[in-house]
């Protein structure tokens, strides 16, 4: 069977997306997931999104890693895909998006989306660690899927890999592991980041829930205020609103690009 595939990115957080309403898509083939998504002998990504049907919003949106995994979500893909499900018609301009983390309200304004995020959960602040022999204080907070976050004074010679998969695998973090968001504070509602990505297992250009709960740590640290513009290692820079209330955030927002690259053929198994 052949599928018509898109390829678009999120502030160079790339993915492959597929209207997949018709339910014909193998998603529970891992290893030929992980072949399309090889850079080197597939299409290349860092995930692959599926526009599924809902019967609790507008359409379903599924997110595979590049290993195959299913995870909860992802923001850039989101936006991507709210872009995308906008374009074709299987959402309105203000549409709702069913995720494994919740429902999501995205707008499409262009090649700008701005998307609703699920209220922020699981916080832990201040939290000590040892990652590969390095003393860390740590942030974490749910934003969609879990993201440890940790100040860095000189982020350009910060060692994002060897750091970032000693965090991403930390028993403090078992069972699931977390994401590894490495931030500087470069104003009072600026900062810029790099990030190790579960799944992925390496860093990526940009992370859109890495860059949320970034944001939300930080401003709960009072080290910035929102809104809060965050410069991810791409060079995009994205914009997270929300309102500080109690020990959490309500009204969370991540507004960004979402880019066409090209479009393609996938033939399935």
């Amino acid at each position: 069977m052949k599928l018509d595939f898109w390829k678009m990115h999120g502030a160079s957080n790339d993915f492959i997306l597929l209207d997949d309403r018709s339910m014909t898509f193998p998603s529970r083939d891992k290893e030929w997931i992980a072949r399309i998504a090889a850079r080197r002998t597939g299409i290349g990504c860092e995930g692959i999104i599926l526009i599924q049907p809902s019967t609790r919003a507008d359409f379903r949106m599924r997110f595979f890693n590049p290993d195959g995994s299913e995870v909860e979500m992802c923001g850039n893909g989101a936006r991507c895909v709210a872009r995308l499900a906008y374009e074709i018609g299987a959402a309105p301009q203000q549409m709702t998006i069913d995720t494994v983390a919740g429902v999501l309200r995205a707008e499409c304004n262009g090649n700008q989306v701005r998307l609703f995020m699920t209220t922020p959960r699981d916080w832990r602040l201040n939290h000590a660690l040892e990652a590969a022999g390095t003393p860390l204080t740590i942030g974490f907070v749910n934003s969609g899927v879990p993201h440890a976050v940790a100040e860095i004074p000189d982020l350009a010679a910060c060692d994002v890999a060897r750091l970032g998969a000693a965090i991403r695998y930390h028993p403090d973090f078992k069972p699931a592991g977390t994401n590894a968001n490495f931030v500087q504070i470069t104003g009072p509602s600026t900062l810029n980041i790099r990030t190790y990505e579960r799944g992925v297992e390496a860093e990526t250009l940009a992370c859109g829930t890495g860059i949320v709960a970034s944001a939300l740590v930080m401003a709960r640290a009072g080290k910035v205020k929102a809104p809060v513009l965050v410069k991810a290692a791409s060079g995009d820079v994205l914009t997270v609103d929300f309102k500080l209330s109690g020990d959490s955030a309500t009204d969370v927002t991540l507004l960004g690009p979402a880019a066409h690259v090209f479009t393609g053929v996938i033939t399935t198994p």
